[in-house]
């Protein structure tokens, strides 16, 4: 049988994303729903979102130091599968319990999956063209915002709370299958004269440069959702657009964020990954400061300039991933990924966290301050750009 292409490889492991991420984000707009069902708090349902990232980062640092140990299609396809069944395990939950459990069930094995599934891209694609594969796999990223999330609130709307749940578990089951039948074993990893085990994992630790990569994800995810938790209350109460048509900013951003990746990831591989993401930072910088000054925009402007956010402010994680996917020896890889995603849910946690000391509401309903988290995303961009100088590709990678 003939092996199947790399576009089509990269292709299912940007579903695995999809689903990964579709199932982090549909809980958010679940809220009223579940309040209303179960007549829950609104910190009680706080606690249903951040329990997938806290588990998430915490199963990825555990899981570090035996990733690079197996291949790793035979680990993507376990962890997928205990993705699935948790997903599927959220549409059965019966109490507020059940679903917190479920949700952390689904952060474990979705987190260290959608690692594993960066581990892959930087197996099987050379670094030439490693920023274009990153842009395929972000795609995904983009997609659920823009298609998963409204639809899955429109069959929420009128078939219950539980049915974007067993669609996406649907979903995902088909990719497993698919996966199961044309990923090839990837065991290139394992092929190595380093030492195995956590002596390995140890030196890792102990390497200047991946700690350079971490620190610089870590800002980048930092300033990014520094202005994402508060930024649709921000949009409506302070800058006047009609709540109405509040999702059309996801709509057109995960829409224009979708098609310009996979080119921000070409032009990567073209120009420099360093660059390429200097450009998008600088640009996404002047974004964020018009939207997050304090002024009242026309209703297409704000629209205009949310879809110019998510392109440009988004679109830096494409070269920056690529750079970060070749800072370290290709047989640390997986646990080198366990560890960015740790980062990445941990700095979007204190980001939150930011954001909630940073902005107050006046008693008219707006929001006070929110220009303090748009300076915040600015200085952190400024420091992604000298960081991202500092971490270098691994000699081992060729």
């Amino acid at each position: 049988m003939k092996p199947p292409s790399e576009r089509f490889l990269l292709v299912l492991l940007a579903a695995v994303q999809f689903t990964h991420i579709m199932d982090f984000m549909i809980m958010m707009p679940l809220g009223p729903q579940l309040m209303r069902v179960w007549d829950i708090s609104p910190a009680a349902f706080t606690r249903l979102i951040s329990i997938y990232s806290i588990v998430a980062g915490v199963a990825g640092l555990v899981a570090a130091p035996f990733m690079d140990r197996f291949d790793r299609r035979r680990s993507l396809l376990l962890f997928y599968t205990g993705f699935i069944l948790s997903t599927a395990a959220c549409g059965l939950a019966n109490s507020p319990t059940t679903l917190l459990i479920a949700r952390g069930l689904c952060g474990l094995f979705g987190g260290v999956a959608g690692a594993g599934v960066l581990a892959i891209v930087g197996d099987i694609i050379p670094p030439v063209r490693r920023g274009s594969a990153i842009g395929i796999v972000m795609t995904a990223y983009s997609l659920a915002a823009a298609v998963g999330v409204p639809f899955g609130l429109f069959l929420a709307d009128r078939l219950g709370w539980p049915s974007p749940f067993f669609l996406l578990a649907t979903l995902a089951l088909a990719n497993g299958f698919l996966l199961w039948r044309f990923l090839p074993p990837i065991r290139t990893h394992l092929d190595t004269t380093v030492p195995p085990g956590f002596t390995r994992f140890i030196a890792l630790l102990r390497d200047p440069n991946a700690g350079w990569g971490l620190l610089f994800m870590s800002l980048l995810v930092l300033g990014h959702f520094a202005i994402i938790p508060l930024l649709a209350p921000h949009l409506v109460g302070n800058l006047g657009l009609p709540e109405s048509q509040l999702p059309l900013i996801y709509l057109l951003g995960g829409a224009a964020s979708a098609f310009t990746a996979p080119l921000i990831g070409r032009l990567s591989d073209r120009f420099g990954r360093i660059p390429v993401f200097t450009s998008l930072a600088v640009i996404a910088s002047l974004v964020t400061l018009g939207i997050a000054l304090p002024t009242t925009l026309p209703p297409w402007l704000i629209l205009v300039a949310g879809a110019a956010y998510f392109v440009f402010a988004s679109g830096r994680f494409v070269p920056g991933q690529a750079v970060v996917s070749l800072a370290v020896h290709p047989a640390d890889r997986g646990a080198y990924m366990n560890l960015n995603n740790c980062a990445r849910d941990f700095a979007a946690a204190i980001s939150s966290t930011l954001a909630g000391w940073l902005v107050t509401r006046s008693p008219d309903g707006r929001l006070e301050h929110f220009d303090r988290l748009g300076w915040l995303a600015v200085f952190a961009a400024f420091l992604t750009v000298v960081l991202i100088r500092r971490v270098h590709q691994s000699p081992f990678e060729k």
